[in-house]
């Protein structure tokens, strides 16, 4: 059975070439026996391109290529016919083509898809962090958060945290309650991360009515007395005062507004 080696060339990571590569080459050599692929990624320079057409040659070596800047396509190719080296161009076809039925003209840049790639992972590790530590299950997130929310239930922390995850925020989310003394870690953390929500007495009272009914239990239980209410919102005015945060009123704000003041709030401090 014949060596066969690869070289695998592109001006990003190079993953797109290296399967193709594998997928092509396993229908020879199903266990990839005797073969050499070797990556070559990260080529921006007309010199490596040219080093790495002379190791080919030396090697006899098989490319397969992934470059999106058309004039190092075309030097690639041109070194290869010279070499008499076997070369495949994997994304210039299909740019050509797509160029001609969308009418534009390719961006070029590489490592687009990786950077969406990692935009993607950002936003799904946020989730999870939400998830995490919402409604102060571990106290130990809000040292790691981008964002620390604070107030009375029933304010929409958990909705703004989820919402904000979306937006590659770390959140964490913390409840105030006037017998649970707030975790040490929240009076250590930066004021300028942290919100207070707050909320009217009023539409607190007709938001905790409502959640008691969807329970299918009486709208007349402590939590959505009105006393109680200002009780908590008296508590949660020292405990921000104590933390020194931006309080932000929800009263009759969607979720999306109060993200907007979050999030320009944020960027302002930086």
């Amino acid at each position: 059975m014949k060596r066969l080696r690869v070289f695998v060339v592109s001006d990003s990571v190079g993953e797109t070439g290296d399967q193709v590569a594998k997928a092509v080459i396993s229908q020879f050599r199903p266990g990839l026996e005797k073969t050499v692929i070797r990556r070559f990624p990260h080529i921006q320079s007309e010199e490596l391109i040219r080093k790495i057409v002379c190791l080919a040659a030396k090697q006899q070596a098989f490319i397969v290529y992934t470059l999106v800047r058309q004039e190092m396509r075309s030097l690639l190719h041109e070194l290869c016919e010279q070499e008499k080296i076997h070369a495949v161009d994997i994304l210039g076809p299909a740019l050509k083509t797509m160029a001609t039925f969308m009418e534009e003209i390719p961006l070029e840049a590489p490592g687009i898809v990786h950077q969406l790639d990692d935009d993607y992972f950002k936003k799904i590790e946020a989730i999870e962090f939400a998830v995490k530590y919402d409604d102060g299950r571990d106290p130990r997130g809000l040292l790691q958060a981008d964002i620390v929310l604070v107030g009375v239930s029933r304010t929409s922390k958990t909705p703004l945290s989820q919402y904000l995850a979306h937006k590659r925020y770390k959140v964490a989310n913390v409840p105030l309650v006037p017998e649970v003394e707030p975790p040490e870690e929240l009076l250590k953390i930066d004021p300028k991360k942290c919100f207070g929500l707050i909320i009217s007495p009023d539409k607190l009272n007709s938001i905790r009515k409502e959640r008691l009914m969807t329970l299918g239990l009486s709208d007349d239980a402590i939590y959505a007395q009105h006393n109680r209410i200002l009780e908590e919102i008296q508590h949660f005015e020292k405990i921000v005062g104590t933390i020194g945060c931006k309080v932000i009123d929800v009263t009759n704000k969607a979720v999306e507004e109060t993200a907007n003041v979050i999030i320009e709030h944020i960027s302002t401090c930086k």
